[in-house]
């Protein structure tokens, strides 16, 4: 009886992954929420400078003053907070296209979290008066930015379900799926080859020997594999649909 419930639920569970891969074919590509930066830069005037980072750079700090906003021409980025009690959190990882710092457009005084580069970073800061204004005259780019918001925060909202409801295991392999860019063009890409155990274990809220133990199951099971950098396999959502 046992086997046959084992087999059963295995059965259900490969059901419903080929529903969501033939839901995902059959999507219609969304359209990117990124631009190219030229697109930017050609609007806004005096009030935005380009920066370079080296890998580990800090951009800015929790705690400082909060009077632009980033777009991130090349390179990622990794926000992160930390605790009165000196505890340290990783709350997202950026990349190209992606925008940081825009707190201050809803008067937040001052940062409340930190920037740090993760590669070899490029980015255009722009000041918050310049931004204002920019919003105000360029209807499409308001459009563009506020979808931007609304996708950032449906990403938040599902993390924090994500925080709440499921296991440490199945927060890693949400977020090794999340990095591979499962579900967009329908294939698995690789994940950046310097992302440590470590910051895997403070974005999903664990310790690093636990990120480690799962990491090692999940390659003996060919979900993921280690050739210089990490490759994510589609079977690992079987991980994040299992009961």
């Amino acid at each position: 009886m046992a086997q046959r419930a084992s087999k059963s639920r295995s059965s259900a569970s490969a059901t419903r992954i080929e529903e969501l891969s033939n839901r995902d074919v059959g999507r219609a590509p969304r359209k990117p929420l990124t631009f190219h930066p030229d697109l930017l830069l050609a609007k806004v005037g005096t009030g935005k400078t380009t920066h370079r980072y080296r890998d580990k750079h800090a951009i800015f700090s929790q705690g400082d003053r909060a009077d632009a906003v980033f777009y991130i021409e090349t390179g990622k980025v990794k926000l992160t907070v930390v605790s009165k009690r000196g505890k340290e959190a990783v709350i997202a990882i950026l990349q190209h296209g992606d925008f940081f710092g825009e707190g201050c457009l809803a008067a937040q005084p001052l940062r409340i979290s930190s920037a740090v580069a993760m590669q070899n970073l490029s980015t255009t800061r722009i000041a918050k008066e310049t931004m204002v204004e920019l919003l105000h005259k360029e209807t499409d780019f308001a459009e563009m930015f506020i979808a931007y918001l609304l996708s950032r925060n449906i990403r938040i909202e599902e993390d924090l379900v994500d925080q709440l409801f499921n296991s440490s295991e199945k927060r890693l392999a949400r977020l090794l799926l999340l990095l591979a860019h499962y579900g967009k063009e329908s294939r698995p890409e690789t994940v950046i080859p310097n992302m440590s155990q470590e910051t895997l274990a403070e974005m999903i809220g664990t310790t690093r020997s636990r990120v480690s133990y799962f990491m090692n199951k999940f390659r003996k099971l060919g979900f993921i594999e280690y050739n210089g950098s990490l490759h994510v396999n589609s079977a690992l959502l079987t991980v994040v649909l299992r009961d």
